[in-house]
C-alpha cells in the first residue's frame, strides 16, 4: 500500500469536460497524475463509488464546502477519485455542484487503485473492484498525509481532517 513518501503511481485518470477550454475538448480527456500534480499541493479523496449514499450526502459536499479554506491552506486542487467512468463522473459532479471546486476524477479500470494498494473488494454486493475510502495531501506528487477508512467507516477521509493537515 502506498504510505507517506511514496510518489503517485504514474496512471491516467479520466475527466469529463461539458465545455471547451484550457486544451481540453468535450468529453472524457485524460489526466496524467504525474503531469498534473507537478508542482502543486493537492487535496485528493477516493471513495468506493459515485450516487453511493455517504459519499452523495456526505463526502463530497464537505470538500465543496471547505474549498475556500483549502485554497487558504495553500491547496492548489481538490481531487475526487472513483473507479467510475468519465460520463458518470461527470453526471455527479453536476449533481453535486461541483462546479470548479472539485475535479470530479475517473478510475474507471482501478488501476490508479490497484497501483496505490487501496483496493475494495465489492463483487460481493455487485460493485466489483472499487477504491477504498482514503483521503490524502500530495504535494508535488508526493504523499504527505494519508488517511485510509476502515470498512463502512467514514471518520478520517472527511475535509475537515485533511484541511487540518493542510494547515498543519
Amino acid at each position: 500500500m502506498i504510505k507517506v513518501g511514496d510518489t503517485l503511481p504514474a496512471t491516467t485518470l479520466m475527466e469529463f469536460s461539458e465545455v471547451e477550454g484550457n486544451g481540453c475538448s468535450i468529453g472524457p480527456n485524460p489526466v496524467d497524475v504525474a503531469k498534473a500534480t507537478a508542482g502543486k499541493t493537492i487535496a485528493l479523496f477516493a471513495l468506493p463509488g459515485a450516487f453511493t449514499p455517504t459519499c452523495s450526502a456526505k463526502h463530497v459536499p464537505g470538500y465543496v464546502e471547505k474549498f475556500a479554506d483549502f485554497k487558504a491552506a495553500g491547496v492548489d486542487e481538490i481531487w475526487c477519485l472513483s473507479v467510475n467512468d468519465a460520463f458518470v463522473m461527470g453526471a455527479w459532479a453536476r449533481d453535486q455542484k461541483t462546479g470548479d471546486k472539485v475535479r470530479m476524477l475517473a478510475d474507471g479500470s482501478a488501476d490508479f487503485a490497484k497501483a496505490t494498494g487501496l483496493t475494495l473488494d465489492l463483487t460481493a454486493r455487485g460493485m466489483g473492484l472499487r477504491s477504498n475510502r482514503y483521503s490524502m495531501l500530495v504535494k508535488d506528487g508526493k504523499v504527505v498525509s494519508l488517511n485510509v477508512e476502515g470498512p463502512g467507516k467514514f471518520e478520517v477521509s472527511d475535509a475537515a481532517t485533511l484541511l487540518a493537515q493542510a494547515k498543519g
